[in-house]
């Protein structure tokens, strides 16, 4: 039998229900992404997959926006000074986490200025060398290296960059001494690598895969604890020995502080869901999709941001 109570119920019921799916909804208007690297970079690539499908799951447009310069300062910051409605997110590096170590003025704290929604995935680096070199394995380098310090050289893209630190943890790690050489951009590095001008590069497993399997790169290793789908025959540093020497490139997303719990894990159930339905697909192109709960994205960047905090302080890394 229906009763004041039961209809009363209801109404409470429904009215919760409604009241919870207002306060998930996003708002009216146009949802952007930011990303403050150039198109065709791994952000940019992530962004534009995530983009159409995200689209179709909120019903609002989504637009993606590069807003590049001051070393992913300038689109970071446009995202911390965003209205904090659930209509901004930033899809940015794990350069998030030394932004502060290396340059003397960042307007923006990454720790808490962002509210952390998902960990998108991971580049891996690969310690290439030229065939010339005769090194075979991670252990040949070394010897090499301690015969004669300083005589062998690496490149990386820049003075900061994740290759450039990636190289000097191992260096670190192995109390080893090999001259660095920063250049002005990756493209460089690599036509460098590929010709003999440098013994040794830190690059992406898409970077180096190809020039690998042809015989143009001796690949000797590959950063951290876990060996690339790209490069399976590669050992991890780990394998070999070297514990701790992980400078793979890490890509999460995030919103502006302050923007409500409740959307940002709508955002992060749709995004962990479409980026692993695309995750054949970023595999080909070299992007290992992995996700995480908001709190493990926020863990990763402060472990993140002190490591890397105390390698550039030990080894007098500046940025460029």
């Amino acid at each position: 039998m229906t009763t004041r109570r039961n209809v009363l119920g209801a109404g409470l019921a429904l009215g919760l229900s409604a009241g919870i799916a207002r306060a998930q909804d996003f708002p009216d208007g146009t949802f952007r992404i930011i990303v403050p690297t150039t198109p065709g970079s791994t952000p940019d690539l992530l962004a534009r997959t995530l983009a159409p499908k995200l689209a179709e799951r909120i019903g609002r447009a989504v637009v993606v926006e590069n807003r590049t310069g001051a070393s992913g300062n300038i689109g970071t910051e446009t995202v911390v000074r965003a209205a904090p409605n659930g209509a901004t997110v930033l899809i940015a590096a794990s350069t998030l986490a030394t932004g502060a170590s290396l340059q003397k003025a960042v307007p923006f704290h990454a720790g808490t200025d962002l509210a952390p929604v998902t960990l998108m995935g991971w580049s891996r680096l690969v310690f290439v060398t030229h065939p010339g070199t005769g090194f075979k394995t991670v252990e040949d380098l070394l010897a090499a290296a301690r015969k004669a310090p300083g005589k062998l050289s690496y490149g990386s893209p820049g003075n900061g960059t994740p290759n450039h630190l990636a190289a000097e943890l191992f260096k670190a790690r192995t109390k080893t001494f090999i001259l660095h050489i920063p250049y002005r951009g990756s493209a460089q590095q690599l036509t460098d690598v590929l010709g003999g001008q440098i013994d040794m590069a830190p690059l992406t497993a898409i970077a180096s895969a190809a020039h690998v399997r042809s015989g143009k790169l001796v690949a000797l290793a590959v950063t951290g604890s876990k060996r690339t789908p790209l490069l399976p025959g590669v050992p991890a540093l780990s394998e070999r020995g070297f514990d701790g020497v992980d400078g793979n490139i890490w890509y999460g997303m995030f919103a502006p502080r302050g923007t409500p719990s409740d959307l940002v894990a709508r955002l992060n159930a749709i995004v962990r869901e479409l980026l692993h339905k695309e995750q054949a697909s970023l595999d080909a192109k070299g992007f290992e999709v992995e996700t995480s709960s908001p709190d493990e994205l926020r863990q990763l960047l402060a472990r993140d941001t002190a490591r890397w905090a105390d390698l550039i302080k030990a080894q007098g890394i500046q940025g460029d």
